[in-house]
């Protein structure tokens, strides 16, 4: 038996191993494949195993979230640049159509046929100071709180007490604080004469309360005499609380503050200043740079003196006088606006239609 191969059985006779093995040839390692575990599969099979397929699908998850996380923040920041520039146009939108609105003059007719204009504010007139007629009205007569308007009062008994416009006061904290629009600051000392300026032309409540305080008696004392020169004009629908305005409780009328207007315009030291544009104050420590308020300046209109004023409880107002072109000098008193455009729009639309009227330019049957 030495030298040969031993003989199995189970493959459908007696074959030698070696012989089978010849025959199988490739077969054999199929079933070597076949019968390999799992664990023993050599590693450069192209058959993606269980642990392979979750270790590959393991990192698409990781990779998704850290991806969204790093633009998340320049998302959020593109949204809200979006989100200001899209609130940006509604708002220029918004100021464009008011604009083109107030721009518009609106007409209607009285009972007699005669074109008269129509204010958008809540009140206003049109006041001929040289005459004492009334050109044209709308709620005239209704008291309103007024605003800055006041300051037109605090500036009229300032200038009755004959001050020297040159001597200097100091700013003191009770002046300045709450003031919400002011120019000046506390331990500056400054002129009356720039103290004026900038309670007329910048409406500087600290100045107005400046302007009160130092006069004779205190700031009490000089309320009182604001309203006892009201008494002393005949505004019966005028009273005054404080001298900036910012008190709701002044209140007065269109009617009333036409006149108060036509009177102040007239001062020769009130008048010149209330058509200064810009103004250069000087306090003992700096120079400061204000423009009026009054936008009708520089329109081309011919502007004898004006006061603007605003707070939530009066709306947007104007006090001004005109000198209508080719007429006469008129108080336009335009009060309850709804927006600073309509209180100018409101008082141009005015001037232009007494304009017209004072050339025959409007009539009792005659078309705008």
């Amino acid at each position: 038996m030495a030298g040969r191969l031993p003989r199995i059985t189970g493959f459908g006779g007696r074959v030698d191993l070696l012989t089978r093995a010849r025959r199988l040839g490739v077969a054999a390692g199929v079933i070597f494949l076949l019968s390999t575990p799992a664990w023993a599969a050599p590693q450069t099979s192209t058959a993606p195993r269980p642990t392979q397929a979750k270790a590959q699908a393991k990192p698409t998850p990781q990779t998704t979230p850290t991806k969204t996380t790093a633009k998340a923040p320049q998302t959020r920041s593109s949204l809200a640049r979006a989100r200001a520039a899209t609130a940006a146009r509604a708002r220029q939108s918004a100021a464009t159509r008011q604009l083109r609105e107030a721009m518009t003059p609106v007409m209607t007719r009285d009972a007699l046929g005669n074109i008269i204009p129509v204010v958008r504010a809540a009140a206003a007139i049109v006041f001929d100071p040289q005459t004492g007629d009334v050109l044209w009205q709308s709620n005239s007569q209704e008291q309103r709180s007024i605003a800055s308007l006041t300051k037109l009062m605090t500036a009229v008994v300032f200038m009755a007490d004959d001050p020297d416009l040159d001597q200097t006061v100091a700013v003191m904290r009770a002046d300045t604080k709450g003031a919400s629009v002011t120019y000046i600051r506390a331990g500056e000392v400054i002129s009356y004469r720039d103290v004026l300026h900038l309670t007329l032309i910048a409406s500087d409540n600290a100045a107005a309360r400046v302007l009160a305080r130092s006069s004779e008696g205190g700031t009490e004392a000089f309320i009182g005499r604001m309203n006892h020169m009201a008494t002393e004009l005949k505004l019966s629908n005028t009273v005054y609380t404080d001298p900036s305005g910012l008190d709701a409780r002044n209140v007065s009328s269109a009617f009333d503050l036409s006149h108060l207007i036509a009177f102040a315009a007239a001062d020769p030291v009130l008048g010149p200043i209330m058509r200064t544009a810009e103004y250069q104050a000087r306090t003992s420590t700096r120079v400061v740079t204000v423009r009026n308020t009054n936008k009708l300046l520089g329109t081309g209109l011919d502007v004898i003196g004006g006061k603007t004023g605003f707070i939530s409880k009066a709306g947007y107002c104007l006090a001004t006088m005109l000198k209508v072109p080719g007429g006469p000098q008129v108080a336009v008193v335009v009060l309850g606006a709804t927006n600073s455009t309509v209180r100018f729009w409101d008082a141009r639309h005015l001037v232009n239609w007494v304009s017209g009227r004072a050339r025959g330019l409007i009539g009792g049957n005659e078309e705008q």
